[in-house]
């Protein structure tokens, strides 16, 4: 699907489809009273008998009208101007999406003024719509024998006035770059865990290394590991045939001295719990234990497809974790990167064993920041539902940065403390922290465990366990979040580096 931005009179627009607002109790919006004029009372009449009233993703649709040049005309309600914010927004683009796919249509042209949005952000509006649209048109099929029939829509345009056309463009230079990420992330999400193991996720990122000159790519295998002393990650995959490995892939974009933003995701590509092991019950979802590794991948790919300014390093830790005669046993000690020893109390608490490896590997890239994302604990989905990914970090100010992008990039987060009242849950009486906490506030003394890890650099961590896929009904499948979250985060981490640059060549 192609996204372009168009200008001119709607009413001469040549489109099989026009979209155009009508807002709360019948309002016409500027595209549909220009519509209204040239069909002489059309729309007003219609409005008038009640047809649409304008409430939120309400929609009309109506054949070639005199006066106008499109084919078809859909009319969308816009409900009140104070109830447009981003949920709204997604429910309007998602009703127009619906008529589309039911009339197979090739072709659309949505002339919504500016109005989808209570935030008069061309950008942002912009880039929502792209987005949102092409999740709406995701599918997935690469598992079946009968591949889905492909929506047939191939041009999706988006009329902006003439002064605000830039911008629109540069929104869907991102958006598409953005939307493509979250693809990657939600394909390799929803591949079963036969398929996607961590030699195949390893696969993943060597060809994308080989799609971007900008992108090179290293895979340490468990010899490696070994012998940089990675006891924690190791132990995790030692129950299973499949080996264990470490994902690094480099975008340069930036000057070679600039310090790198790291992105450390969890890529368990099957979660048995181990030893420990899980309930039955939707142990099928365990697949997207890697959800954190895929929104890494996606996000590298969406970085190196917008060409940033600046230099980002994602690492994967990936692991399958089972139970055999081989497996890590409840109370077995392990010694991590860092020389920390771990007493393992849990082998379902695992994500934390692969991440720590990792974190303590990422300190030799000396990062400006680490942001760790993972499908770490069931007490997140708890605390905030399938709304917001669980925020943790001793940095204030990139708390705020990650919150700042979550909000604009409408893929949001939610702070939760780390204090150290709660670092004394993780003593062990036989190594130097425990696995797993003595209380509640799981989704804290989780990241208190990793804290431990983190002392060298800047770092937050992401716990997306309650955002990383929706489970049961047809809506089943991979979401694709955080890849917005961390591509907007990353967006402005480039608009400040370009602009310490052109202050600092000011200066001289």
């Amino acid at each position: 699907m192609d996204f372009e931005i168009v200008n001119g009179s709607v009413v001469s627009l040549e489109t099989e489809c026009l979209v155009i607002g009508i807002e709360a109790d019948a309002q016409l919006s500027p595209s549909a009273a220009a519509v209204d004029q040239a069909s002489h009372g059309f729309i007003s009449a219609l409005t008038a008998a009640g047809d649409i009233k304008g409430k939120t993703a309400e929609t009309l649709l109506l054949q070639k009208i005199d006066g106008v040049t499109a084919k078809r005309i859909l009319l969308v309600g816009l409900g009140k101007a104070d109830e447009r914010h981003d949920r709204n927004q997604k429910k309007i683009i998602k009703a127009i999406l619906a008529t589309v796919k039911s009339l197979s249509l090739t072709g659309i042209t949505v002339a919504l003024d500016g109005l989808i949005s209570e935030q008069d952000d061309t950008y942002r509006q912009v880039r929502q719509i792209a987005q949102v649209a092409t999740a709406e048109l995701y599918q997935y099929d690469q598992t079946k024998s009968k591949k889905a029939d492909p929506y047939v829509i191939a041009r999706f345009e988006i009329h902006l006035a003439d002064d605000v056309t830039e911008e629109g463009e540069g929104a869907l230079v991102d958006a598409t770059a953005i939307a493509n990420g979250m693809n990657v992330a939600r394909d390799l999400g929803n591949l079963p865990g036969n398929v996607c193991t961590p030699s195949y996720l390893a696969q993943q990122a060597i060809e994308l290394a080989n799609q971007y000159d900008s992108v090179t790519c290293e895979i340490l295998d468990e010899d490696a590991m070994e012998q940089l002393g990675m006891g924690s990650l190791l132990s995790v995959g030692r129950g299973s045939v499949e080996p264990s490995r470490l994902i690094v892939v480099k975008y340069n974009g930036g000057d070679a001295d600039m310090q790198p933003h790291v992105l450390v995701g969890k890529g368990i590509t099957f979660d048995t719990g181990g030893i420990s092991l899980k309930p039955g019950a939707k142990m099928d979802e365990m697949k997207y234990d890697m959800c954190g590794a895929a929104s890494v991948m996606g996000t590298m790919n969406a970085v190196a497809e917008m060409e940033l300014p600046i230099n980002i390093i994602g690492v994967i830790a990936s692991a399958e974790n089972m139970p055999s005669s081989n497996a890590t046993k409840p109370g077995d000690i392990v010694t991590s990167m860092s020389g920390q020893t771990i007493e393992i109390l849990n082998t379902d608490a695992e994500g934390r064993l692969v991440l720590c490896d990792a974190l303590s590997y990422v300190e030799r890239f000396n990062p400006k920041t680490v942001v760790d994302i993972a499908t770490l604990t069931g007490a997140c989905i708890v605390a905030l539902g399938n709304v917001a990914s669980g925020l943790l970090t001793n940095d204030d100010e990139l708390a705020a940065e990650l919150t700042l992008a979550g909000d604009y990039a409408d893929d949001r987060t939610w702070r939760l403390p780390l204090w150290d009242d709660y670092q004394e849950q993780l003593d062990s009486n036989f190594a130097d922290i425990a696995n797993i906490g003595t209380g509640g506030a799981g989704t804290i003394t989780a990241a208190c465990f990793l804290s431990r890890f983190t002392k060298a650099y800047r770092w937050a961590h992401l716990d997306i366990a309650g955002i990383a896929w929706n489970s049961g009904g047809k809506e089943k499948g991979a979401t694709g979040r955080c890849v917005p979250l961390l591509s907007q985060y990353l967006l402005n981490q480039a608009a400040e580096e370009v602009a310490d640059d052109d202050e600092h060549d000011h200066a001289h």
